[in-house]
């Protein structure tokens, strides 16, 4: 997720420790012979069971060949490329590299939206596989490697291959079907715009207007589990920075002026009573986090001022408001008490990813007749944010996370997403594309009727 302060790194603990058992199987078939299947859906079954090799293909290339935020080239052809080959009416260059593709149905009826994000991480792959990424470049200044350790990678190829298989089915699709390919999820470069903010205001969702999206993230939960949640799923992210100033003087003479690395203490624990204190945590979970503290140049001398730089993550937006008050007057009253000043700055980042109750509701019997009945089922909130939210600030979505972890492996002990050794079980991929493809058919048939 993007960055600073807003990494996927989360592992969703609790949902780990009640999912840990054994992965489940997962059916070639089971959208096709469940209750509320359609022959649309029966076919959809037929066309990814024929494609699902392709799926896997891409994204071994794409693994492979990994580019980080705004800078998708290689990745942006290959969808564009894809896409128009399927006879897809297609924008490239949307948000730098993102590609909007537009699928038109046969018959008449709404217009849904599908959405892959495309980036990589400055990471150097630690997983022993034949394709493992072996890319490096510069960021901010320094060599890296670079790898998709969140997952994007499955992602598009994911939906690069709903897209042949609803382009294959045009005729008897009820509506439109947007696909969005978007770059820079994991945060634009230093200096630069991008992400779903710019993908919308260059269009995405416009011409025609989607009246609904869908997206998904793969997740070490069990291999081909669907776990979602109504409401608030993924934190907010606004970042923090603190800067108190004091008056420098000897190490010695701590009298003879204001120490602001004391002062910048006193207010690291002051800030945690406002989530211990002051914040109803049975109504929703909260988290501030200061990650960095800088001050000072040598051990003998009290400097002037310490920066401080942290997280804010929060599920309600009245808690959000409310901690943002709090942590400007619990800074600004702790450092006039030792005659300090603190100057407070919190940046809005990502919204709450918010799952609309009435969509989410109206949409389970796709996704569970998708998955099975052993493999779906709510999780808690993740603490981690994602710009999916911006797309739901828009129009009603519904995001939820796709497991890959192996089936005998142990959820609790795996590599979480943005670790060098962060692995995806291949086999989820199907499980992904007829979740996705199931779900805009469905929405598409129950708003037609």
């Amino acid at each position: 997720m993007p960055t600073p302060g807003t990494r996927f790194i989360a592992t969703l603990t609790l949902a780990i420790g009640l999912l840990a058992a054994p992965g489940p199987m997962i059916p070639r078939a089971a959208g096709a012979e469940s209750g509320g299947a359609t022959s649309l859906s029966a076919e959809i079954e037929r066309r990814i069971d024929q494609i699902e090799a392709k799926v896997v293909g891409w994204r071994r290339d794409l693994h492979q060949h990994p580019e980080l935020s705004n800078r998708e080239v290689r990745t942006s052809k290959i969808v564009a490329d894809h896409l128009r080959s399927l006879g897809i009416e297609v924008r490239s260059g949307v948000a730098h590299t993102g590609v909007v593709g537009t699928l038109r149905g046969g018959k008449p009826g709404p217009v849904v939206a599908l959405r892959a994000d495309m980036d990589a991480l400055p990471v150097s792959e630690e997983v022993d596989l034949p394709f493992a990424s072996k890319e490096r470049t510069i960021y901010n200044g320094h060599e890296v490697g670079v790898m998709h350790a969140c997952g994007h990678d499955n992602h598009v190829a994911i939906l690069m291959g709903v897209a042949e298989v609803l382009a294959g089915v045009r005729p008897d699709l009820p509506g439109t079907v947007r696909f969005i390919f978007q770059p820079a999820e994991e945060g634009a470069p230093q200096g630069e715009e991008g992400g779903a903010g710019l993908m919308i205001k260059e269009g995405a969702l416009r011409n025609p207007r989607p009246e609904a999206i869908f997206g998904l993230h793969v997740f070490p939960l069990p291999v081909g589990f669907i776990g979602y949640r109504a409401g608030g799923a993924m934190a907010s992210s606004d970042s923090l920075q603190i800067v108190v100033r004091g008056r420098q003087t000897h190490g010695a003479v701590p009298w003879g002026g204001v120490d602001p690395i004391v002062v910048a203490s006193q207010i690291v624990l002051g800030l945690q009573t406002i989530i211990s204190r002051q914040t109803d945590l049975t109504r929703t979970p909260a988290i501030i986090t200061i990650g960095s503290i800088h001050g000072g140049v040598r051990s003998n001398i009290i400097p002037d001022s310490v920066e401080m730089e942290g997280t804010i993550r929060v599920f309600d937006p009245d808690i959000q408001n409310s901690i943002h008050e709090k942590i400007r007057r619990t800074a600004e009253m702790i450092a006039g008490s030792a005659g300090a000043n603190a100057e407070v700055k919190i940046v809005r980042g990502n919204p709450v990813t918010y799952n609309d109750p009435k969509l989410t509701e109206q949409m389970l019997p796709t996704l569970r007749r998708v998955a099975g009945e052993n493999a779906f089922g709510p999780i808690p909130p993740a603490t981690p944010s994602e710009d999916f939210s911006l797309y739901e600030k828009e129009i009603q979505g519904l995001f939820f996370f796709l497991g890959v972890t192996p089936k005998d492996a142990d959820p609790a002990k795996v590599a979480s997403n943005h670790s060098p050794r962060f692995f995806a079980d291949e086999s989820a991929l199907r499980v992904g594309m007829r979740a996705l493809a199931n779900l805009a058919v469905d929405y598409m048939e129950k708003q037609s009727r």
